[in-house]
């Protein structure tokens, strides 16, 4: 048996696991897992498929960047649906931030201006930016929720409302820069990032493969940040009132 295949069912293995375990617990994810898993294998094979043509087609990468943003915000978007228009606000989150940040390194030739650097570059500052988005929406979703009748006491004494929301809105926008923060303080001694160990295996030195990735890791906090920054404001205006008041459809976070 070849190394490809035992690669393939040994991640098939351990999904298994994971769905068992789930329904064993009662957590109501065993689906969700097992639909995760099988997209995974359908779209990379997909992706190896049409990757060579896309590096050799500089329009093609630019469709295949925009491609990743929209999935990204329709991932992200599924996620804060009680919130107005919710993937077109996810798409201005984590579109603006990763592919500004991108084009900035290649612009000052961090990385040359191919498909081939700017592809893998944006994909993972976009994966980034979509977590950030996601967990700092429904973290803020959540927070308005529950925090709802102190922010009414804040408004009550005077507060405005955008003072009154900014204890809620500044734990969201923590919250979804926790796995940034966790990723970049072990990297190197509790992790290895593919980045750099897919650098590593392609050929280059140990050397220049750390210097791309902590070039790409670094980029990626400040994307977070943006990320996690824009969507709490465009959640936060979703629900300020006129007359500085806090709108009463307040609607809990939903699956």
């Amino acid at each position: 048996m070849s190394s490809g295949v035992l690669q393939v069912a040994s991640g098939v293995a351990f999904v298994a696991f994971a769905a068992l375990l789930a329904h064993r617990l009662k957590l109501g994810l065993s689906r969700e897992i097992l639909i995760a898993a099988a997209r995974a294998i359908v779209q990379l094979a997909a992706v190896g498929a049409l990757i060579a043509l896309v590096f050799r087609v500089d329009v093609l990468a630019i469709a295949f960047v925009a491609g990743m943003v929209a999935t990204a915000a329709i991932t992200s978007g599924g996620r804060i649906k009680s919130v107005p228009n919710a993937r077109a606000r996810a798409i201005a989150a984590i579109g603006v931030p990763a592919v500004g940040a991108a084009g900035i390194l290649i612009a000052v030739g961090a990385f040359e201006p191919t498909p081939r650097a700017a592809i893998p570059t944006a994909g993972i500052l976009i994966g980034g930016a979509m977590t950030a988005t996601t967990l700092t929406g429904r973290r803020l979703l959540e927070g308005l929720s529950a925090d709802e009748e102190e922010i009414e006491a804040r408004l009550s004494l005077g507060d405005r409302i955008r003072e009154a929301l900014a204890p809620t809105v500044r734990q969201a926008i923590k919250t979804g820069l926790v796995p940034a923060i966790d990723q970049t303080r072990n990297v190197g001694i509790v992790t290895l990032p593919g980045t750099f160990v897919g650098l590593v295996l392609g050929g280059a030195s140990p050397a220049e493969a750390a210097r791309v990735q902590l070039t790409v890791l670094l980029t990626l906090l400040a994307v977070e940040l943006l990320s996690a920054t824009v969507i709490a404001e465009l959640i936060v205006r979703t629900r300020i009132a006129p007359g500085e008041r806090l709108r009463e459809d307040v609607a809990d976070v939903r699956r």
